[in-house]
């Protein structure tokens, strides 16, 4: 039976992060359900129950059904709250960029965290560890320098503010970190800085990064 609110479930300064902001600016009622992930246990047990990969976010819909991966997860508010304007329209010229860059954070980045986050779940030997953690934190530079160069800002769809802007916001604070971002990538960290001013997101930056 449904509960007519969005659940999230998440983990700290996760990915989870990313769908909360857009459910906290989308209008939506929601609320979060944290788990440890990191350690065996029951909450680590309940999160393979809901995905079988292990991986946060998981959302559970008002009907009860259970969806994987961010960028879906987006991509569903967005159809359930277009007034907040959290994408373009199907019809607005700034559409095809947005699916672009969406599909190129998920797919082109998101993937230097999967495989150099813990090289031990893919190779034995240290030194190949170390040359995987290498290898990834380079691409997923380079990436980012790619985005940085292919916007005009002062978002990522230049004038129009979207949810591609809560992504810089969260992975920023990953590898490699907000003091490279300032210092390579200018126009994102503008963004990243302008995302983290918003009042409106202020409960879901003291939930991931109270420290911030």
């Amino acid at each position: 039976m449904g509960t007519g609110r969005h659940r999230l479930i998440g983990n700290p300064g996760c990915g989870s992060a990313i769908v909360e902001a857009t459910l906290a600016l989308s209008g939506l009622p929601y609320e979060t359900e944290m788990l440890e992930i990191w350690q065996p246990g029951p909450e680590r047990d309940r999160l393979f129950q809901l995905n079988p990969l292990g991986q946060v976010p998981v959302l559970i819909l008002p009907d009860g059904s259970v969806m994987t991966e961010s960028a879906a997860m987006v991509l569903h508010v967005i159809d359930q709250a277009p007034a907040a304007g959290l994408a373009p329209g199907p019809t607005d010229p700034a559409r095809p960029a947005f699916l672009r860059w969406l599909i190129f954070l998920v797919a082109t980045l998101y993937p230097t965290f999967t495989y150099g986050d813990d090289p031990s779940r893919y190779v034995n030997e240290q030194e190949a560890r170390d040359e995987l953690r290498a290898v990834t934190d380079a691409e997923r530079q380079r990436a980012w320098r790619q985005i940085e160069t292919g916007i005009a800002g002062p978002w990522m769809l230049g004038e129009t503010r979207s949810a591609l802007d809560l992504y810089v916001w969260v992975m920023s604070h990953w590898r490699p970190g907000r003091d490279w971002f300032s210092a390579y990538c200018p126009k994102l960290s503008r963004i990243a800085d302008a995302v983290a001013a918003d009042p409106r997101l202020a409960a879901v930056k003291a939930a991931n990064w109270p420290a911030a």
